[in-house]
């Protein structure tokens, strides 16, 4: 039974449309434009029922380029979901937006749509997590990270970043060091972004493989 005394704390998830040349851009290459975008899609409606089935609060779904896209409209299937457009910015700069935008004074998690191992559960156990820490991160196996819960706003950690390389996880322990937030660190978790990524998670779902076999669209 859920306890209805719980501390709320909104998710927020960042996620591109299932446009082919938009999405899952390296790895276009190992499955075709519309193949990565099928699994893009895949991916979204993923996250979106994981965030969801969680219930830690109210879910927001950062759409880009905006909210338009029939595969957004599709993710308010699962629930009562706050569709947003995602500023312009670098990937800090969007974050940081989601943060700000909270409706949850407890606080803020934020997700992107590239993690199929992350669950319900251990989304439960970060939002306990922030209630004793400033920040808790779930990193990536690739020197990234695939979640962030913040207490509060705090733009500085977003700032200088040399995202989407394996030094961000490193340089954001450095940055919370000197903003003097006391966080917490999960297990790592893989995400899908590589060939051998997308050969991984297939090995675990083979259906998918079929899913995303889509031919090129002319």
């Amino acid at each position: 039974m859920k306890d209805d005394t719980a501390v709320r704390i909104e998710l927020a998830i960042l996620a591109k449309a299932p446009l082919p040349g938009l999405a899952k851009t390296r790895l276009i290459p190992h499955l075709g434009a519309a193949g990565a975008a099928a699994l893009q899609a895949w991916l979204l409606q993923r996250a979106v029922a994981t965030a969801v089935t969680a219930d830690i609060g109210p879910v927001s779904l950062w759409c880009a380029p905006d909210e338009t896209h029939p595969a957004f409209q599709h993710c308010r299937a699962y629930g009562n979901i706050r569709l947003l457009p995602q500023p312009a910015g670098d990937l800090g700069a969007r974050m940081h937006a989601a943060v700000a935008a909270s409706r949850t004074p407890a606080g803020t998690l934020i997700i992107g749509t590239d993690c199929p191992a992350l669950t319900p559960g251990l989304i439960r156990q970060v939002a306990d997590a922030l209630s004793r820490h400033d920040a808790v991160l779930v990193p990536a196996e690739d020197g990234g990270y695939v979640l962030i819960a913040l207490r509060r706003a705090e733009p500085r950690l977003f700032e200088a970043i040399d995202w989407s390389t394996d030094r961000v996880m490193a340089q954001t322990r450095l940055r919370l060091r000197e903003l003097g937030l006391a966080w917490h660190e999960t297990a790592a978790l893989w995400d899908v972004d590589r060939p051998a990524d997308f050969e991984r998670l297939a090995r675990r779902i083979p259906a998918l493989r079929a899913a995303v076999a889509a031919p090129e669209q002319p």
